[in-house]
């Protein structure tokens, strides 16, 4: 069976291109992974998304989306794309269990937490190190927690981990944060959370579980131990373009090079969301651009038919 597009990635991206392809009777094939919904699946709150005027919970939202695409005839598959093969026709996109081929494709398979690299985080990754603030900040139910980051998605998280922790201290390389302004005014006014600025994590300590973090101030050099419960790392994404190296273009960064129609440097294959734009990273920049690549992949499939 040949499809006539198949999206690798199920998050806003992806699954807003399966809602377009299918409104064009496309019916297409989706691989979303293990995680449907991508990074925003583990956001406690989207308050900036049209249509929810009070906000809705990224899984909520991540369920909306596939419920919407389904309903326009999208196939979804929760496995993750493991090797593409872009020089054959139709091209070849591969699973752990399943080889599958399509006219078209759309690469909309995000990006992923970055880490720190320092001693003590992958050790001790599940035992008190954690990307995922709304997937284990039950676990710090009255203790103390520490988040690295000063963008939208530490401060995002840390107000989550407020609901459970006694206190959630934030470290921050710079002397003020990167989060859009509705977020740092929370931030700054909730009695939880307190920052440490020009401020690097070194080194996690602990024995069975995370006892403690040591950073350094960047302008002074001096050094503290922070003691704490849990440590949540937010500095940056790392796009998800492993099994596309060698198939399409991609920059320095691995992020894949796309034209203003979200064309990759291979006719009939199209890149969307957070995986070809670092620039933004929003979920309704991200579903804009999978809308952007389904109308592109309709176009190309009706000025190519087989």
């Amino acid at each position: 069976m040949v499809h006539d597009l198949i999206i690798v990635g199920g998050g806003a991206a992806g699954l807003t291109a399966a809602i377009y392809a299918g409104r064009a009777a496309i019916e297409p094939l989706v691989l979303t992974g293990a995680m449907l919904g991508g990074q925003i699946s583990s956001t406690a709150l989207v308050e900036n998304f049209p249509g929810f005027p009070d906000g809705v919970t990224g899984i909520d939202l991540a369920m909306n989306f596939q419920q919407q695409a389904e309903h326009f005839g999208a196939e979804i598959v929760m496995e993750p794309a493991t090797a593409v093969d872009f020089s054959v026709r139709p091209f070849v996109v591969k699973t752990h269990s399943e080889t599958y081929h399509g006219r078209t494709v759309i690469i909309a398979t995000g990006a992923f937490p970055r880490r720190l690299g320092i001693p003590g985080e992958r050790e001790f990754f599940g035992r008190g190190v954690s990307t995922c603030a709304t997937c284990d900040g039950f676990l710090y139910r009255d203790k103390r927690a520490v988040v690295i980051g000063g963008g939208d998605s530490a401060i995002d998280e840390g107000l989550f981990l407020t609901r459970f922790a006694r206190e959630v201290i934030v470290v921050h390389r710079r002397d003020q944060l990167r989060a859009h302004k509705q977020l740092q005014e929370r931030a700054f006014t909730d009695p939880k959370m307190r920052f440490v600025w020009d401020s690097v994590a070194e080194e996690i300590l602990g024995n069975e579980t995370v006892h403690g973090v040591r950073v350094r101030n960047v302008v002074t050099d001096e050094k503290q131990v922070i003691d704490t419960d849990g440590v949540f790392v937010y500095v940056g994404l790392i796009p998800a373009t492993k099994i596309f190296h060698d198939q399409v273009e991609l920059d320095e960064f691995g992020y894949v090079i796309t034209d203003d129609h979200k064309r990759t440097n291979v006719p009939g294959v199209f890149a969307a969301g957070d995986v070809e734009n670092p620039d933004f990273r929003q979920c309704v920049v991200a579903a804009g651009s999978g809308a952007m690549a389904a109308i592109q992949a309709e176009r190309y499939l009706a000025e190519n038919p087989m």
